[in-house]
């Protein structure tokens, strides 16, 4: 049945306002689900990530590196810059290692590889310095921070 449009004034506004509802509760649904699934991939690492960074390896965080990329996959848009600021840092090092043909669970600043030139040593020194740098330690602290905070579930990266 249908009713004569001056009998219904406000159907028009009730459509718009019930399509309104419908897009808010949807878009609030995406939003929960993307922090759902970031706070599932948090905790289904961590164990893994408190046995590597927990090992004392002077790789540890190298060996991370994976974990932290899959993280970073499903990190919410807040932090996204965050993880990306974490995962150059640790790329840069990384390749200026493999790059100078270095192991990175042996390899010591103050006692180098014989062979290893200057230039190489001084592209991993940069590398260290970018890891241990202010923007770096700041990120490293806003994703553990968040992961503590909305996820209930620290990433303990210190």
């Amino acid at each position: 049945m249908r009713l004569p449009a001056d009998r219904c004034p406000d159907w028009g506004r009730t459509r718009r306002a019930v399509v309104l509802a419908v897009v808010l509760v949807l878009g609030v649904s995406g939003c929960q689900s993307e922090q759902e699934q970031y706070c599932d991939a948090v905790k289904d690492h961590q164990q893994e990530l408190s046995e590597v960074l927990g090992d004392g390896s002077p790789d540890a965080l190298l060996k991370a590196l994976p974990i932290f990329e899959d993280l970073a996959d499903d990190a919410p848009d807040d932090i996204r810059d965050d993880w990306k600021t974490v995962i150059d840092a640790l790329d840069g090092l990384q390749e200026a290692l493999d790059d100078a043909g270095v192991d990175p669970a042996t390899y010591d600043r103050d006692h180098p590889p014989a062979g290893l030139s200057e230039a190489d040593q001084e592209a991993i020194d940069q590398a260290a310095a970018q890891v241990g740098s202010q923007a770096s330690t700041t990120a490293f602290n806003a994703v553990d921070q968040e992961a503590k905070d909305v996820c209930g579930t620290p990433l303990q990266l210190g």
